[in-house]
This record gives structure tokens, sequence and C-alpha cells, in this order.
């Protein structure tokens, strides 16, 4: 039996891709066809994959041709699958002429001349509207988004705005191809989304205000400090059939996300303790973090980052939070909690004025995962179990800023019509925003 074997990410299914599947079959007796992932494409600089890897493979899967789908994870796979199925042929588009020659040292190297007029790019360009966002808050966090958004296609930055004229004229001048605009309400006339980058307590007014309007919205992180500030604008925006997400970029990483899935699927077990920290030492006293006028303190400006995997592992419904602060000057530069679930206890430490490592520990009944700082731009964990010959290391690439996977992620929803991100659902970011209300009313709170 012959095999034969190609690769392709099949987003966008179309005729071009059933004739290449169509010819490699014809190639042999068996065909088998390899499906990029998610997070291999990401890794080359695919940020404008529409359909996720279960829906690209299902496509594949329900032309019929295939006699095996396997996933394409990592460079160099190639070889190890051709060695793996005892492959004869290796076959791919004549746009690759010679770039696979490597390979016939192991089988024999097909390119196959592909369908004129017909690619995913072009169809992409054909049915891909570009969302049109606008920027609000030109600050240290606003400023990186210009540069991250450039790596996901689908959008186009229209327009900015700062309700501060001197940093909104400052930014113009050092960057004249951006339109401005001089008031908020100009601005949504030109956008169709709005990514808001503003200090914490604006955030409400501004969403309120662009959810109205009929706009997307994804707002930096924490999206609200008032838990039902947070349950008023995600039924608003599910009314208004509008896309409302939070912008914590930790919990778009795909190193991240794997994490989560597989502790979930219960590879360590049940889970019974998680420990995450966070801590900075910022010399600048006179920063917006210092500020209890501006919501300054560890508890608003760190907090979303740990609270996400303990809501996201074991759910909104925990029994008690207490929190433990040390106060300067009106603000937390130092707070721990305590959550308290029925089968589970959690902990978080936070840091402006004093430093903690930065751990993540999730404890199970089978083994634990152990993510090193700065856990938050995860790029590696691990799996350690009772047996050391048992436990696994996972390595990934962690990508500039890490805006451009949340950024991805809020395209891909618009696109979708889907109004919730399973990567960081309404539900978990009313539970912080809840959270936040909690310390902000001092409730179960004591002092140190």
């Amino acid at each position: 039996m012959k095999k034969v074997i190609t690769y392709g990410t099949y987003d966008l299914l179309h005729e071009g891709h059933i004739n290449l599947l169509l010819k490699a079959k014809a190639l042999g007796d068996y065909l088998i066809v390899g499906v990029t992932n998610d997070n291999f494409d990401r890794e080359r600089g695919k940020l404008n994959v529409r359909n996720n890897v279960l829906e690209r493979v299902e496509a594949v899967r329900a032309l019929n041709i295939a006699d095996q789908i396997i996933l394409e994870d990592y460079v160099g796979q190639k070889i190890d699958d051709i060695q793996k199925y005892g492959v004869d042929i290796f076959t791919v588009g004549s746009d690759w002429t010679g770039h696979f020659d490597y390979l016939n040292e192991y089988c024999e190297v097909v390119y196959l001349p592909r369908t004129e007029g017909i690619s995913s790019t072009m169809l992409r360009e054909e049915s891909q509207e570009i969302v049109r966002i606008g920027v609000v808050g030109l600050g240290r966090i606003g400023k990186r988004f210009f540069s991250e958004a450039s790596f996901v296609s689908g959008l186009e930055i229209t327009s900015i705005y700062d309700n501060d004229k001197n940093v909104l004229d400052g930014f113009a001048q050092e960057h004249p191809s951006y339109d401005v605009s001089q008031t908020f309400d100009e601005f949504l006339e030109k956008v169709d989304a709005v990514y808001i980058a503003t200090p914490h307590l604006s955030h409400y007014e501004y969403a309120k205000n662009a959810i109205l309007a009929g706009k997307h919205v994804l707002c930096e992180t924490p999206f609200v400090l008032n838990g039902q500030q947070a349950e008023e604008l995600y039924a608003l925006a599910k009314e208004k059939k509008v896309v409302l997400m939070e912008a914590n970029k930790t919990a778009h990483c795909p190193a991240f996300n794997h994490l989560m899935v597989m502790i979930k699927s219960g590879l360590i077990g049940e889970v019974v303790d998680i420990e995450a920290s966070l801590s900075k030492l910022l010399a600048d006293k006179n920063l917006r973090e210092f500020d209890p006028e501006q919501a300054g303190g560890s508890m608003y400006e760190l907090g979303s980052y740990p609270l996400l995997p303990i809501l996201k592992l074991l759910g909104t419904e925990y029994k008690s939070l207490t929190f433990y602060s040390r106060m300067d000057k009106g603000v937390d530069i130092y707070t721990k909690g305590v959550l308290c679930y029925p089968n589970a206890v959690c902990s978080f430490k936070l840091g402006l004025g004093v430093k903690t490592e930065g751990n993540l520990v999730i404890s199970g009944t089978k083994g634990y995962a152990y993510v090193p700082a700065p856990w938050w731009k995860t790029d590696y964990f691990e799996l350690r179990y009772e047996d050391q010959n048992e436990n696994k290391k996972f390595f990934y690439k962690w990508d500039g800023a890490g805006l451009r996977y949340e950024i991805q992620e809020f395209v891909s929803c618009i696109y979708n019509h889907r109004l919730n991100s399973v990567r960081f659902r309404s539900s978990e970011s009313i539970a912080m925003a809840a959270i936040m209300q909690q310390f902000t009313e001092r409730k179960n709170f004591m002092e140190i």
C-alpha cells in the first residue's frame, strides 16, 4: 500500500484545497492529511485564522477524502510523521516548489499544481470586512497596542482619542499617520470597535457610551471595580449584540490556555489548592499606581492576573474571601487574599512595594503544575508527580508584549459573532469586578 501525506491550514476551505486533496489522494492508496494546530500557526506569525483547529479538522473530515487526519504541532514534525507512518510520498502545492526538497531523503516529494485564481488569502480579503478600531487612552499600555495590532489581520486603527489634549497632540505629532478625534463622540463615529486603555476609574463610562453607540469594546484589565457595573455592561452588550471583552493578556496566551485545558482534563487530579503571586517594585511614587484618587494600589493594579487561574479552574462560586493588606498613604502596597471553595483553598499575593516570588502553583490529588515567574507571561510550565520520571516540561513562545493574542481573539469574536470568549468568560470578568468591589468596601479585610 502506497501512503501519501500532505499538510495545510485549511482555513476557509475552498475549491483549491479540495482539488489538491483529490490530486494527493490519486497519488497513492492511503492519504494522511496534517492540519496545522492553532499554536503552530501562531508561532509562524499567522494570527489570521478564522476557524479554530477543531472546526478546520471537521471541515476536512467532512470531505471524505482523507483516510487519516493528524495535527501538525511543531517544526520538524514532517520528518517524524513520514517515518512514523511509513509514508511513500509527501505532496504539497506548487507554490512551495523547492521548499521541501530536503524530505527527498525520506520519501518522494511531489509538488502539485494549484487551482488558478483562488487562494485562502484572496478569499479572506474578499470575505473579511476590515474592523475599524479606535484607541482610547495613549498611556504606557495604549501605546503598545499599535505595534501589537500590526500582527493581526482584519483590523485597521482608524482613529485615536485621549481626554488629555497635550497627550493626544504629542502622540499625533510623533505619529502623524493616525487620525485624531478631538471628542469621544467624534471618535465613535469613525470606528466599529474601541480599545480602552485609560485609567481604571474611567473604564465604565467609556465602555457604556461605546456600547450604547453599537461599538464592540475591548477594555483593559481590570475592566471595572464594581460587580453591578460589570453585570450592567455585559447585559447591555448582549442587548446591543456587540462584543465586550476584558483585555487580560494572560487569558488569551496560548500556553496559559493549554495549561488550563490540561488541568481541567484531570492530568493532576482534582485541584485542591492554587497559589499565585505577582509583584513589582516601582521607584517613582508619583505614578498613578500610588494615587488613591486614581484607584492605585496592588489589588486594583495587579489583582486580575492571579485571580484568573483561580476563577477559571474553580469557578466563581467561592464560599469566602478574606484580604490582608499593608497600606501606605491610602493604597495597598501589599495584599494577600484567601479564597475558600467547598473542596479547595486558594491564595494570591500582590505587591507594589513588597517583592515576592512570582510563581503559579496548582496542586492536585495526582500531582501539581508549576509555572515560574513571570507566570502571567506563560512560556513554560511543568507538570510534576510523585514519580519524577513522569514529570513533563512544556515550552512555548511568547511574542512581543502579548497584546496580539487578546486582539486576535477580539477580532475573531467580531467576525464569528461570538459575544462571549471562552478564554475569559463574562461571568469570570463579573466575578473579578465583584472581588475588586469587596476590596473597595473593605469587607473581610484586615490591615497588617
